[in-house]
């Protein structure tokens, strides 16, 4: 086995034998400052592989796991956005400290899971890592301090786990169809064996299906039941997990197995774009009226998980690229949010929006980062929002879906009002009484920093991103030889 070949799996190797060394440090007890240490050293080291991993290839499992420059690229946004959630997690004031390790080692495995399911070419292997990053969290939503007369998280967390597995029927449902058409579970051999029947009502059907499981894991309407209670009755830090990684792998797959349909396929596009819109309106229309801070996250995630969608439409690899680039974007700016939420919140519990008024007195920095991830979601220049609904635009406008672009800028127009008014608390309100100054620690001004650099740097230069993903999604259904590397 050569090094070029252990190199092109490091990523999953080091999460793995971080994931084993939480496994060891919870079984002791008081050891969650060392459970955190341990979780941030293999993130930062996830990080580096990922970056040496970068220009690998290679395959696994009888063709079964394939690293390639789109899975590679996408691995590395999740290694940086597992270090940002650890920095935004802080000294989890929501957790109990005896639960901590316990929680450090279920956001490694989800992080593990999410890592190889970008890397998933064939359908056992990507049902078993969809798995793999569901259950940790399903765990972690429920491990929230209790308060007097508050357990939504359990209710939040029976509903994730309901919702769930429902999904994953449905998808396996549809998995089974395909497999029943093409005969194999490989995606790459799929998309040749599909392509003769792609028209027929049964492989429709079969793509349909298969598409409820992730539209479940990105929030898209009607599969969005769940999003605005988990988010509220998770911690501040398992619900910032929750809004970012999983959309990312999501989009991955979905990349893939819409792919299996080929550009001239209008019954796919007529769903993906129903779809769309229905979410966009939906998750649009519903957050104008939250009071809560991160069910208004919620409500907005299920419009943003349309405009995702919208890229999707164009059935090309400059529409998927695009779908790509944005939720990469979405990632940062609601990261920037959710460090928000956790410093302003009080021993864990929820914000609502008008705790946020005065936040340019009481932390200057905050509000700055606030209003770069705000404005960024809400698609105002030069942020990475605004440049990802333009790629998206762009790439379904060429395929001629002008009345979906119109009902694009439509929704983009409404969203801009609601959030205004969290940035009209943060910069025109008058603090409250007991509202003290927010110091912050080291690692939380990095992490703002962080965040507003990227987020601006992605938009002002989007053109490396958006052709390298573009670039490596265009041969995401292509054969890689069994046992190269390279």
């Amino acid at each position: 086995m050569t090094s070029a070949f252990l190199t092109a799996f490091l990523p999953e190797l080091v999460l793995l034998a971080g994931g084993l060394a939480l496994f060891f440090v919870s079984i002791g007890e008081g050891l969650a400052q060392r459970a955190r240490l341990v979780a941030i050293a293999t993130a930062i080291a996830t990080v580096v592989a990922c970056v040496l991993a970068l220009k690998q290839q290679a395959v696994l499992f009888s063709g079964a796991y394939r690293v390639d420059q789109f899975s590679q690229l996408l691995k590395l946004v999740i290694a940086v956005g597992y270090v940002a959630i650890l920095f935004v997690s802080g000294r989890l004031p929501d957790i109990r400290e005896r639960t901590q390790p316990e929680y450090f080692l279920f956001l490694t495995l989800s992080v593990t899971g999410l890592v190889m399911l970008v890397s998933c070419v064939d359908v056992i292997a990507l049902v078993i890592a969809l798995e793999l990053s569901s259950f940790p969290l399903y765990l972690m939503v429920p491990m929230r301090r209790e308060r007097d007369g508050q357990r939504s998280q359990m209710e939040s967390a029976i509903k994730y786990i309901m919702f769930g597995v429902a999904a994953n029927g449905v998808m396996l449902f549809g998995l089974s169809y395909l497999f029943g058409l093409t005969g194999t579970t490989s995606l790459p051999l799929m998309a040749a064996k599909l392509a003769p029947v792609l028209h027929s009502p049964l492989a429709i059907a079969g793509l349909a299906f298969t598409f409820a499981g992730l539209f479940y894991k990105l929030a898209v309407f009607p599969f969005h039941f769940w999003t605005p209670d988990v988010y509220q009755g998770a911690s501040n830090e398992t619900a910032s997990l929750i809004a970012s990684l999983p959309k990312v792998a999501a989009v991955a797959v979905l990349a893939r197995l819409v792919s299996l349909a080929s550009g001239e396929n209008s019954s796919v596009a007529t769903l993906l774009t129903g779809l769309a819109i229905a979410s966009m309106l939906f998750g649009n229309l519903i957050a104008l009226v939250q009071t809560d801070f991160k069910r208004l996250l919620g409500f907005s995630g299920i419009a943003h998980a349309g405009y995702a969608v919208v890229g999707f439409v164009a059935l090309s690899s400059q529409g998927f690229g695009a779908a790509l680039y944005y939720v990469t974007g979405y990632v940062l700016m609601v990261l920037a949010c959710f460090v928000v939420i956790s410093r302003v919140s009080r021993d864990g519990t929820n914000v609502a929006i008008e705790e946020l008024a005065g936040l340019h007195r009481r932390s200057p920095l905050l509000a700055l980062t606030l209003i770069v991830g705000v404005f960024g979601l809400a698609g105002i220049p030069p942020f990475v929002g605004f440049f990802g609904k333009l790629s998206l635009l762009t790439a379904v406008l060429a395929k001629g879906h002008l009345a979906l672009v119109i009902v694009t800028m439509l929704n983009a127009a409404v969203a801009v009002y609601y959030y205004l008014r969290v940035v009209k608390e943060a910069i025109f309100g008058d603090p409250q009484e007991n509202a003290a100054p927010i110091t912050l620690d080291a690692g939380t001004r990095a992490l703002c920093i962080a965040l507003i650099i990227l987020i601006v740097a992605l938009g002002v230069a989007p053109a490396t991103m958006i052709d390298a993903l573009t670039q490596s999604v265009a041969n995401v259904n292509i054969p890689l030889a069994v046992g190269s590397a390279r």
